[in-house]
């Protein structure tokens, strides 16, 4: 039985992997999460293992790395240019920005485009606003919601942090009818050193992973895969169907 819990408060994509997102008011999700989420990652062309992606836990810099359309292209579309730290504009698969990034980080990378996207786990990531404001107290600081790097954020109707945790084994739905879209949610979010990162400055505040541990066993959110495809938007209902029973045990964030 779905059950309302809450409304869409807001909604980000991240066109490339561990770089700043964009907020959304209306965004496309498709069978492979939202469309122009992750699909864009650098590559340390000198590594060889089976994560070979540059995360902002290895080069904090690159969450003031920005996305930037010089075409007028639709969000859900990739980007033409990155905006660097220092303000300029270089082209997204061009030398100039594997030479910049490569620069700070000390290694040579390489800019690659995936029809799928990159996730780490699921292609959907959900976290209530009580969450982040408990956490938000538990540090003692003013948190800014793009640490937590989600996808959709939800104001919920009943007030309480960490409920993500009991959606696990469920389904989400945003919106009214039979076509809105749907995640069925598999995997409680372990936190990675990514939340410590303001996303402006990229400066460290360790006390929020500290938080997130003490409160809730570095668990603050949820992932999820898409079940039906749709339009989301904010102010959406959000409606929890928690009768699919949960079995699936809490899964690792490793970095976005």
């Amino acid at each position: 039985m779905l059950v309302e819990i809450g409304k869409v408060e807001a909604i980000f994509q991240y066109p490339v992997k561990s770089m700043a997102g964009e907020r959304l008011e209306i965004a496309e999700m498709g069978w492979h999460g939202l469309e122009g989420d992750r699909r864009l990652a650098l590559r340390r062309i000198e590594d060889h293992s089976r994560f070979p992606w540059l995360t902002a836990s290895k080069l904090p810099d690159l969450v003031r790395f920005a996305a930037v359309r010089r075409d007028e292209g639709a969000k859900g579309e990739l980007p033409t240019h990155i905006r660097t730290p220092d303000g300029e504009d270089l082209p997204v698969f061009g030398e100039e920005l594997a030479a910049e990034v490569g620069r700070r980080y000390g290694a040579p990378v390489q800019m690659m485009q995936m029809k799928h996207g990159i996730f780490d786990e699921g292609s959907v990531s959900v976290i209530a606003l009580d969450t982040v404001r408990e956490i938000e107290r538990l540090a003692g600081l003013p948190l800014d919601i793009r640490r937590f790097r989600p996808n959709v954020v939800v104001r919920l109707l009943q007030p309480g942090a960490f409920q993500e945790d009991e959606w696990v084994g469920g389904a989400l739905q945003f919106g009214e009818g039979d076509d809105a879209p749907a995640i069925a949610v598999t995997m409680c979010d372990e936190r990675c050193s990514m939340v410590n990162l303001h996303p402006d400055t990229a400066k460290p505040a360790p006390e929020v992973m500290r938080a997130i541990v003490r409160a809730n066993q570095n668990h603050a959110g949820i992932y999820g895969t898409v079940t039906r495809v749709g339009r989301l938007a904010v102010g959406q209902t959000v409606r929890l169907n928690s009768g699919l029973g949960s079995t699936s045990p809490p899964g690792k964030r490793i970095e976005t």
